[in-house]
């Protein structure tokens, strides 16, 4: 007998509505920091100036520098944008599949409005410098645990409707979500391990190596289980739904799903091949990575496969025509993601822009032509409409391809011949680009037509607002639609034959189980011995904790999103020690909390430059940065030198370094060190002040800039012979 009900479209059209917002917002803010990263220190007679300078005024202020730009970008884009999508297609389709309102309309609010409270406290924090300092995870600890709240309303909520479904057998999607749903929780509970010192202030628990494991455990296991699974389930559902054809292969689904959430949680240490991270961890990183092309691409062709019979329909119909870049643009970054773990690829491509083309193609390609698509498909029908434009979505379409190909091209060119200038030699054995910002000027042109990229596809999203815009004015929201289905028997079948699979799809938490179970085996085999065998990690006795100003200088250096721009990992190749120095070693990191490696090189690493200039270069060039390097596209710091060091926390930083493990207790420093640890700063901040004056610089020991020229001068140096200018004052 049918049972009548009604799905739940309010919270669909919330979640569908507050995606196309944040998605604008994340876009804007990409395209600004993309304009400022070439135009700035853009010289006043060029004839561009007046186009470029509102956008590098604003990076030259305190709160919208690229540094502090960048994450909230990516966390706009990835949390705001995609995590929305998420939520509207998966309330959609679950609702549909489980054919059952959702478990709670009290969650589904609560989880929505808690969302987007925490959107709003990124929004605000990261501007203000507020962060932990690691990529894709620079949220503070008050936010990471607001946001295991919402996960775990979301969880409950999805749980209660699959066990209240009417549907026995969970569609391919629901396993999709449920393995997203489980493995998100635990890389967010394990890479946000940190101990506060303040309301807005924490350090990483982990330090050097091991953080840099568990960051990029997380950061690639983040794209895999939020930017890709999620979203491997959104297609399962809606690429069938629009083509009307059913999935081509469902033993290739089933393939699909077990193999890819077993082998992606492996490939995290492919993001640290060179580094200073144990070489049997990069090995399984590039063997499991490579592995992945199998699972991905089997993913890619079942869903176009699915469309076999429909080609004609993808020339006329844009929300196919989106679906089928995306999951083309799946199936090309699936494939060169492996490639780049490679490690003779990898020499080549990290640390350059060719990375950041590959994140892209995922990013706008795969993520965001699949999110266009997925709206334009629901809109009308949570309105009981059609779309008000056919045509503007595909001007919509061809204009965020043309956007994707001028992002994207030019940055895979730009990325391969900056590694080659890095690793260029004359004949006698000399590097012939000595000076790092020589190949960053070479390369200018694919930063101006990557801004031109974004530009078009910012534009492409605004006819997709005015597009939902019209179309839902044409109509009226559905808030409940009508349905009915039979009631789900009580008594399992137990023999309904069919395939073997279908056992675990009629149980939703042993498929919980089973998904927990792959993805923490690779994630136990890679993180367990990396901190229980000492040997992973050979300490250096030279090696010793920062002093507080130092520390304090760090702490900037991480406030400013330093770590966009510059590296602090010289990998064992002779262009990269004739450059910078001794390459880096896992010893020098033990007491960086959080290590700071980075990933990408607009400026070069800094491992090394500790020593390297005077006090007063780093002085003048944090001022006005093209005074020492002529050309830089560096902005200014000024606030650095106007603001006041906040010393008031120092004697809870050195005690939360000291709960770390980081031995102030012991010579140089000694028991009770955090209550003199003012009195050692003041004493360092006065030599270096010192020394300024000696340049002919009158600077004031109490200002921010002070403390972030004691950590540049301490940088790499444990390991090296120390100049007489910071050696003076490193001992208390």
């Amino acid at each position: 007998m049918n049972e009548r009900f009604q799905y739940d479209n309010r919270i669909v059209k919330n979640f569908l509505f507050i995606t196309v917002l944040w998605g604008v917002v994340g876009m804007l803010v990409g395209l600004i920091i993309a304009t400022q990263m070439v135009a700035q220190n853009t010289p006043p007679d060029a004839w561009y100036y007046w186009i470029v300078r509102p956008f590098t005024w604003l990076g030259e202020q305190q709160w919208f520098t690229f540094g502090r730009l960048r994450p909230l970008h990516t966390n706009a884009v990835i949390f705001a944008f995609v995590g929305n999508g998420i939520f509207a297609g998966a309330y959609y389709s679950m609702q549909r599949l489980l054919k059952a309102r959702m478990f709670s309309d009290v969650l589904s609010k609560l989880h929505f409005w808690g969302w987007q409270f925490i959107i709003v406290c990124a929004a605000v924090t990261l501007p203000l410098g507020i962060t932990t300092g690691k990529e894709y995870a620079e949220l503070e600890w008050p936010i990471d645990i607001l946001i295991t709240l919402v996960w775990v309303v979301f969880g409950i909520n999805m749980f209660g409707t699959i066990l209240k479904r009417r549907e026995r057998h969970l569609y391919v999607a629901i396993w999709f979500y449920i393995a997203t749903w489980v493995t998100v929780a635990m890389l967010h509970i394990t890479n946000s391990m940190e101990l506060p010192i303040s309301f807005l202030k924490s350090y990483s628990w982990y330090a050097g190596v091991q953080d840099a494991l568990v960051q990029w455990w997380y950061g690639h296991n983040a794209v895999a289980f939020f930017l890709t699974t999620p979203y491997l389930g959104l297609m399962y559902y809606f690429m069938p739904k629009a083509a009307n054809r059913p999935v081509y292969s469902y033993k290739l689904s089933i393939i699909h799903f077990w193999a890819l959430i077993f082998i992606y949680i492996w490939a995290g240490p492919h993001h640290l091949l060179y580094s200073a991270l144990p070489d049997w961890a990069q090995s399984l990183g590039v063997v499991f990575s490579v592995m992945l092309i199998a699972p991905s691409w089997g993913g890619m062709l079942n869903g176009l496969l699915t469309l076999r019979g429909a080609w004609d329909r993808v020339r006329e119909d844009p929300v196919l025509k989106f679906m089928v870049v995306a999951v083309t643009c799946y199936g090309m970054s699936t494939l060169e993601g492996p490639l780049l773990s490679v490690k003779y690829l990898n020499a080549i491509a990290h640390f350059t822009d060719w990375i950041i083309a590959h994140v892209h193609i995922g990013g706008i390609g795969w993520n965001g032509m699949l999110t266009f698509g997925i709206i334009y498909w629901m809109v009308p029908r949570l309105y009981g409409t059609k779309l008000h434009s056919t045509r503007l979505a595909n001007v919509h379409f061809w204009i965020a391809t043309l956007g994707i190909v001028f992002y994207a091209i030019p940055l895979y060119f730009a990325g391969f011949f900056q590694a080659m200038m890095w690793k260029e030699f004359t004949p006698d054995g000399f590097l012939v680009y000595k000076n790092f910002l020589d190949t960053v000027v070479e390369i200018k042109y694919a930063y101006w037509l990557r801004a031109l990229g974004g530009l078009l596809y910012l534009i492409g999203a605004f006819i997709m607002v005015y597009n939902v815009w019209k179309t839902a004015k044409a109509g009226k929201l559905i808030a409940n639609e009508d349905a009915e289905a039979p009631a789900l028997e009580k008594v399992a079948v137990v023999n309904e034959g069919g395939h073997w699979h279908r056992w675990i799809e009629r149980r939703p938490i042993q498929m919980l189980v089973a998904s927990l179970v792959l993805v923490a085996i690779g994630g136990l085999f890679e993180l367990v011995p990396t901190f229980l065998v000492e040997s992973n990690i050979p300490t250096i006795a030279s090696v010793k904790p920062y002093t507080p100003l130092e520390l304090h200088g760090r702490d900037i250096y991480v406030r400013e999103g330093c770590y966009t721009c510059h590296s602090q990992m010289i990998r064992p190749f002779r262009s990269e020690t004739e450059r910078y120095g001794e390459y880096a070693k896992a010893g020098e990191f033990v007491y960086d909390h959080p290590f700071q490696w980075g990933s990408k090189r607009t400026g070069p690493d800094l491992l090394r430059v500790g020593g390297k200039y005077p006090h007063s270069w780093h002085y003048y060039h944090m001022y006005d940065p093209t005074s020492m390097s002529p050309g830089s596209l560096m902005p200014p710091y000024h606030h650095l030198f106007n603001d006041a060091l906040d010393t008031t926390t120092t004697t809870k930083k050195i005690e939360a370094m000291l709960t770390m493990g980081v031995p102030y207790d012991k010579e140089p420093y000694g028991p009770g060190f955090a209550q003199r640890a003012n009195a050692h700063l003041d004493e360092q901040r006065a030599a270096i002040v010192a020394g300024l004056k000696k340049d002919g610089i009158e600077a004031n020991a109490d200002r921010e800039i002070i403390a972030l020229i004691a950590y540049l001068q301490r940088v790499g140096t444990d390991i090296k012979a120390k100049p007489a200018a910071t050696a003076a004052v490193a001992q208390p």
